[in-house]
């Protein structure tokens, strides 16, 4: 049997509503790991597994994603995000926490760290779309995740989702195909559209605390006027970039991104 760090799933009420987790490790300061827009924790947990070897991990289904709470009644604006992850912190009393987003995660991290600074001791972000009002549009096509959302609801596999992940394994396709229904198609489209209309560079000069820029080479996300405009808004972030790997950095180059978070 393989050996594993996951420790347990667990659920706690935050920020007024129902957030589940995964614990990995167990030691040292703890991280929390915030992933992208469809992405639920346990599509995190080979990083999780790799990252608890020095942190005491802690990995969100953010709201409307895997089983944490979801519907139509709930909010799914950058704020709303952001006070999950605070209320979170401050619900497993977690002190010098780290908060490593993805993405989605990474805006999420970044509004978290501006609104409530005193809760976040080292934020590292994970090739964060910088969209927003006048600028480039995100990469990524809506109907990508959408088609592929309403296909899991039906049931896919492995192979149906190689259409979607070309490039990733058959276990990576697996669990995607397994947990991708659990994403809420409403969360993700309202979500997608604030990518576009919400402004995460007002928050950008406030963090005060030690910050990391992650970049995929080939994300096509981040490109370097992006990393120039991000340092002169705050110099003090470091920025880092991944050599052969697309946006979903782990998936493509796996210990690129453990030497670029470490």
């Amino acid at each position: 049997m393989t050996e594993t760090r996951l420790l347990y799933g667990a659920n706690v009420h935050a920020n007024g509503i129902r957030q589940h987790y995964l614990r990995y490790g167990g030691k040292g300061t703890p991280l929390v790991l915030v992933p992208g827009i469809t992405s639920p924790a346990i599509t995190w947990g080979f990083v999780g597994e790799r990252l608890a070897a020095t942190h005491d991990v802690y990995i969100l289904d953010v709201r409307g994603r895997g089983l944490s709470a979801t519907g139509a009644d709930l909010d799914y604006d950058l704020d709303s995000y952001a006070n999950d992850v605070t209320a979170f912190i401050e619900a497993l009393g977690l002190k010098n926490a780290t908060v490593l987003g993805h993405s989605m995660g990474a805006r999420i991290g970044i509004r978290a760290a501006r609104r409530n600074p005193s809760t976040i001791a080292r934020l590292l972000l994970i090739d964060p779309p910088v969209s927003g009002p006048g600028r480039r549009a995100y990469p990524a096509k809506l109907d990508w995740y959408t088609e592929s959302i309403r296909l899991a609801r039906l049931g896919m596999s492995a192979e149906d989702m190689s259409r979607f992940c070309p490039t990733w394994t058959l276990e990576q396709r697996q669990l995607r195909a397994q947990w991708l229904h659990t994403c809420d198609e409403l969360a993700t489209r309202i979500t997608f559209e604030k990518f576009h209309t919400e402004d995460i560079h007002q928050d950008i000069p406030h963090l005060n605390m030690p910050t990391r820029l992650v970049v995929a080479t080939r994300g096509g996300v981040i490109q370097p006027e992006d990393e120039a405009e991000i340092a002169g808004l705050n110099p003090a972030i470091s920025i880092v970039k991944v050599q052969d790997a697309g946006h979903m950095i782990p998936w493509d180059n796996l210990e690129g991104f453990m030497e670029a978070v470490s």
